[in-house]
């Protein structure tokens, strides 16, 4: 691998959020601070675990931490309020320290660690504001695991959303996405509604609206093996009904 290849000087921020996520963290945060790009921080946003997760990013931090060298943070929140929120805080605060890309990943293992290189990779040599780790284009996938009634599930959604919202992004409730800092700027996250999953599809949503061009590469969706998922009820409302909120404020706008 050439030093190019590992893209010196691009300073890349995933942010992670957690919750209860103890059994998976140690080996994520290993795969990711492996990777070889040379500028690649690791922000841990925790929710106040019971489990200790919260504890154990501290300790991972400080292992990682060594020779000068701040490869991995921690913000600790007190309330347990959505995923977005979560996002919002770890992506406000890594666009603050500098960071030129910023991806989103599960803490859970469900996200392809390997595939953020080709990721960023493409976002540098095409100059897009958004690539999603896509499942649904030719050569993405889902792990057997998730039975026919969730993939089902999982595809009606994604053609609701694009439908509802007349977006071309075939992946649009993905949660594994590489942005450009410009783009999450001019999105402007301090006016996101979405608590939620839904945030997925109101971020991407905006950053089109705003002018922003997107690409999907291919993935495959791993099943989580430690812990569970943390989708209830009140969120698949919430992504039911985010969609059409969408549409509505910017017809009348």
């Amino acid at each position: 691998m050439t030093s190019l290849d590992r893209h010196p000087g691009v300073r890349v921020t995933v942010v992670m959020p957690t919750y209860n996520e103890a059994a998976n963290l140690p080996r994520m945060a290993e795969l990711v601070l492996d990777l070889p790009i040379d500028g690649l921080h690791l922000k841990v946003v925790d929710d106040s675990s019971p489990d200790g997760t919260g504890r154990i990013a501290e300790e991972l931090a400080e292992k990682y931490n060594w020779d000068g060298r701040r490869r991995m943070s921690v913000l600790h929140r007190t309330e347990k309020d959505g995923l977005g929120r979560a996002y919002v805080a770890g992506m406000s605060a890594a666009l603050e320290e500098g960071a030129d890309y910023v991806v989103q990943m599960d803490a859970d293992g469900s996200h392809p660690v390997e595939a953020v290189p080709r990721m960023l990779g493409t976002a540098v040599a095409s100059g897009v504001g958004l690539v999603v780790g896509s499942r649904y284009v030719e050569g993405g996938s889902l792990d057997a695991e998730w039975g026919k009634h969730r993939v089902l599930l999982s595809r009606f959604a994604n053609r609701y959303a694009r439908t509802v919202l007349g977006t071309k992004i075939r992946d649009i409730t993905a949660g594994f996405n590489l942005w450009s800092a410009a783009t999450l700027r001019d999105i402007d996250l301090a006016t996101l509604d979405s608590a939620g999953y839904s945030f997925q599809v109101e971020l991407k949503f905006k950053a089109v609206r705003a002018g922003h061009s997107a690409v999907e590469i291919p993935i495959r969706f791993e099943e989580r093996t430690e812990g569970v998922s943390k989708m209830n009820l009140a969120t698949q409302i919430e992504s039911a009904v985010m969609p059409v909120r969408l549409r509505l404020r910017n017809r009348r706008g």
